[in-house]
């Protein structure tokens, strides 16, 4: 039930049969439909989601009613809004899944039982989110230093399998585009 999980969390740190036994106490593995919302910006952010198979979005919605895209989430990501998981304050955010999705996820209050119970998890969580946050600031600077093309052309080289699976409105959205100027640069492309 929890293979993938295991798999990444042993490409952070060793976890012993034992300890992987504990696991499935405290991660539920759950189908979501394309287009269901897991979290609704507003609302109360308790769920930390593992994508096993399929994509998820986080966004908001900005001044203009517009969905502005900040993360995606595909196979062995995390995803969460991370300033309200757990705390008292509203998401900022909606998480919705792109595709049919399987995932894993646990509530903060099991978490924080397992951190206690098996704190090794806490190294993996921090290592891994120091590579998701190393990657967004990354995605920041290319935005601010790169032209739009480059930005695109580059995004394209790695992650071409991702550019194909996502909808061209919600990368453009992602990458801070408009549909339309997607569109010219994928023809620039053919």
């Amino acid at each position: 039930m929890l293979d993938a999980l295991i798999r990444h969390i042993q490409k952070y740190v060793s976890l012993t049969k034992a300890e992987q036994d504990i696991l499935p106490d405290f991660f539920k593995s759950v189908q979501v439909q394309k287009k269901e919302i897991l979290l609704r910006e507003g609302s109360s952010c308790q769920e930390l989601f593992f994508v096993e198979k399929g994509c998820l979005r986080m966004y908001f919605i900005d001044e203009k009613g517009r969905e502005q895209i900040t993360h995606f989430a595909i196979e062995n990501w995390w995803l969460t809004d991370y300033s309200a998981f757990g705390t008292a304050q509203p998401a900022s955010f909606s998480i919705q899944a792109v595709e049919d999705t399987t995932l894993i996820r646990i509530h903060h209050q099991k978490l924080t039982a397992l951190s206690v119970e098996l704190p090794i998890i806490d190294k993996y969580l921090r290592l891994n989110l120091q590579k998701a946050y190393g990657a967004a600031q990354s995605r920041i600077k290319m935005i601010y230093a790169l032209s739009k093309e480059t930005v695109f052309n580059d995004f394209n080289r790695k992650f071409p399998d991702f550019v194909q699976r996502v909808p061209q409105y919600m990368l453009a959205s992602f990458l801070g585009f408009t549909p339309e100027y997607l569109s010219e640069l994928r023809k620039k492309i053919k």
